[in-house]
């Protein structure tokens, strides 16, 4: 009895199984039957392989549902490939755009690069100008700066020729003159008479500092000028025919008239007019 219980059973046996094809008929085989699921399922898997397995078939709700969701699934698709067909078109539109502000903003760009290279050209020849100005500039300055020198030489030479002239004894310097004040009273030309014979001319005035020197000797003394008789009448004129450049006429005096002869100084310093046949004393110039 244990014997039986142990031995290993028998699993095969023979079974009836139906097969649909174009028509029904019941077919007899003997199957093995199997220890374990995994033996079955290899079974199973070989079956299918060897004799093309079952064939099944979906009941129609099962394929009309399958259907269902195939379409959804391809519209959906179709929706967003659509979606992404308009956002494509929106960004080409968009960067088409942003390609056309570019492309002015690119030309206005060149523009503004081409004039200002066109200006920095017209300065680069102004300064070359102004570099050829300054050149020409430099040695003409160097050349006045030439002559400066030789002149301020020359200014110095004639200075010491000057300030080592020799005035006669009794005589004053002043500039470049020597001036004699007599201490003898004559006529207007005797006085001048006298001058002449000292290699000299009555004083002519010609400055303000030479009023004021010449007024530093002090009283009335003849001065070299004189009154002359034109057909427009009387004017004033120094002893050598030269005009007046500056005067210095005591107030009411000044009018010239026949015989006047300029006289210097009132207690002023200023100078009036006496006729020539009066005796004053009178200062000599060289």
């Amino acid at each position: 009895m244990s014997s039986d219980i142990y031995a290993k059973p028998d699993l095969s046996t023979k079974v009836r199984y139906s097969r649909k094809e174009d028509r029904a008929e019941w077919e007899q085989r003997e199957v093995d039957i199997y220890e374990s699921t995994d033996e079955i399922r290899d079974s199973y898997d070989h079956f299918q392989s060897q004799e093309g397995g079952p064939q099944t078939q979906s009941p129609p709700s099962v394929q009309k549902g399958s259907f269902r969701c195939a379409t959804l699934a391809l519209r959906v698709l179709c929706l967003l490939m659509l979606a992404g067909i308009i956002i494509l078109s929106i960004c080409y539109a968009l960067n088409k755009n942003e390609n056309k502000t570019l492309h002015a903003k690119y030309d206005k760009l060149n523009h503004v690069y081409n004039d200002t290279k066109k200006n920095h050209t017209e300065l680069q020849d102004q300064l070359q100008d102004t570099k050829t100005n300054l050149t020409q500039l430099q040695s003409s300055y160097d050349e006045l700066s030439k002559n400066h020198s030789q002149l301020q030489e020359e200014v110095k030479k004639l200075k010491v020729k000057i300030e080592g002239k020799w005035c006669p004894e009794g005589w004053r310097r002043f500039g470049c003159s020597c001036y004699f004040k007599s201490t003898e009273s004559k006529t207007w030309s005797e006085s001048r008479r006298d001058c002449w014979y000292k290699g000299a001319d009555l004083v002519m005035i010609n400055s303000k500092e030479e009023q004021e020197f010449v007024n530093e000797f002090g009283g009335f003394f003849w001065i070299g000028l004189r009154a002359k008789q034109t057909s427009g009448g009387s004017k004033w004129e120094w002893v050598d025919g030269s005009a007046l450049t500056e005067t210095f006429w005591a107030e009411g005096h000044g009018n010239p008239s026949s015989g006047s002869r300029g006289v210097c100084c009132d207690d002023s310093g200023r100078w009036t007019g006496s006729h020539y046949s009066e005796s004053k004393t009178f200062i000599c110039e060289k």
